[in-house]
């Protein structure tokens, strides 16, 4: 029996897809925001790779319906990946903006 233990994985400004499947960034992605959230990490350069572009176009669907991402910027700049990145810019957390 494989083991189903969830992987952790640390949190930082930068997410990188190449160890997940596709089928994973639907629950990944919010899981990642709402831990950076809580850190005060705003700005994630999701690294999702050139490839075919399904990652890439599976994470900007994603971006654009998820609450807590403000905007996203495609393609990131040259330093920080070019075509295979993805900046996601995230709203700070509810309990931040009242205060």
């Amino acid at each position: 029996m494989a083991n189903e233990d969830p992987v952790k994985i640390p949190i930082t400004h930068e997410l990188d897809l190449h160890t997940f499947r596709p089928s994973e960034i639907r629950e990944l992605l919010p899981e990642y925001f709402r831990e950076c959230r809580k850190y005060g990490i705003f700005r994630v350069r999701v690294i999702h790779g050139k490839g075919t572009g399904a990652l890439r176009e599976g994470v900007h669907r994603l971006l654009e319906k998820l609450p807590e991402v403000e905007s996203f910027q495609y393609p990131a700049d040259a330093q920080s990946g070019s075509w295979g990145a993805t900046w996601a810019f995230l709203k700070p957390a509810e309990s931040d903006q009242r205060e």
